[in-house]
Order: structure tokens, then C-alpha cells, then sequence
């Protein structure tokens, strides 16, 4: 389900003050119901996530147009990501932040920290700085589940014409299915009392 932009930017994430120049594209809630501890495997559940393996026909088109067109374009030629075209958000982490983990990898995402309740993962092309926040709230029935937030930095007008364009199929088409899948993929993994 997505959320409104304020329930992200009202609580006291760290990524604020790590990012605060990025736009909140999207905030997505994870019905992924747990205790307070279950936060480290919902990570771990989305970054060995093969996606879009196994996602609909129409997911794993889109996906694939997307890498051809930035081949064709040069959109993700090297020299174009993180620690080229932008630093990394590492070096913008305060003392604490980067003494803190900093998380699995999530290809084609790099990891710039964890914490109990957070986790926080970017990527960067010619079009786009994007962030891929994950974090574990209180669901109000004294559990947690997680909440997915997209930040981006577009790049000029260029990146800002390339995020209109590809808006209506992420909100309509691939963070839907994304969002069903780790829910999906979180029930068929809760730990069965004997």
C-alpha cells in the first residue's frame, strides 16, 4: 500500500540528515508483521531477492527495456555511478553512521549503512542518484513492519524528464508487485511455532 510522503519524513530517520537534498519519490508500507528483533532478515530477505525473477511477464519486460535503453543511451556506462559521477552517500555519514554496518549488498545497489530499524541503499546513473530506504515501524498493535521509501536526486532536466516518464509504470506496475512479493516472500518465511 503506499503511504502518504509524511510517513516517512516524520519520523527521525538518520537518512534525513544523510540525504536531505533527495526527494521522497514514494513510501511503501511491507505488511511484514514481526517483533522489534525481525528487522536484520527483512534486509537480508530483500537483498538476496533475485529480482525480477519470477515477477510477471510485464515486470521483467519493463526491467529488461530499461537496461537496454541505458545501454543504448549510456545512461549506466561506467564512470557514471557511485564513487564517479557522485560520491557516496558514505562519506557524508556522521562519526556514528560510519562505525555502524553497513549492510548486504543488494546489486545493482550499494549498501551505505544499517541500523536496528533502518537500512539504507543507493545507486546512481547518468539519470538519476536514488536511494532505496528500508525501515521497521510500529504497526500500532505492538509489533513492526516495514516501510520501503524511494529518494532521488534526478540529474538536470534530463533526469527529471526520465523520472516523469518512468513514474506511471513504478507506481502502477513495478512497486506493486515488488511490494506483494516481499510481503509474499516474508508469510512464507515466518518461523512456525512447534
Amino acid at each position: 500500500m503506499r503511504l502518504p510522503i509524511s510517513a516517512h519524513t516524520s519520523r527521525p530517520w538518520r537518512i534525513h540528515e544523510v540525504a536531505p537534498d533527495f526527494e521522497v519519490e514514494s513510501v511503501w508500507a511491507l505488511r511484514t508483521p514481526g517483533g522489534a528483533e525481525e528487522f536484520p532478515r527483512l534486509v537480508s530477505q530483500l537483498a538476496s531477492d533475485n529480482w525480477p525473477d519470477g515477477a510477471p511477464y510485464i515486470v521483467r519486460f519493463l526491467w529488461e527495456l530499461r537496461w537496454r535503453l541505458g545501454a543504448w543511451f549510456g545512461w549506466d556506462r561506467a564512470g557514471s555511478g557511485v564513487g564517479s559521477r557522485v560520491r557516496s552517500l558514505r562519506h557524508r555519514l556522521p562519526v556514528d553512521l560510519r562505525d555502524a554496518p553497513q549492510g548486504p549488498e543488494y546489486d545493482p545497489f550499494v549498501s551505505v549503512y544499517q541500523l536496528e530499524n533502518e537500512w539504507a541503499a543507493e545507486l546512481a546513473n547518468r539519470t538519476v542518484h536514488t536511494v532505496i530506504h528500508l525501515a521497521w515501524v510500529p504497526d500500532g498493535s505492538g509489533g513492526y513492519q516495514g516501510q520501503m521509501t524511494s529518494l532521488v536526486k534526478p540529474n538536470g532536466m534530463y533526469g527529471r524528464g526520465y523520472m516523469t516518464a518512468i513514474k506511471p509504470f513504478r507506481y502502477l506496475i513495478v512497486y506493486p508487485v515488488l511490494v506483494r512479493r516481499i510481503e509474499r516472500e516474508w508469510r512464507a518465511t515466518v518461523p512456525r511455532n512447534p
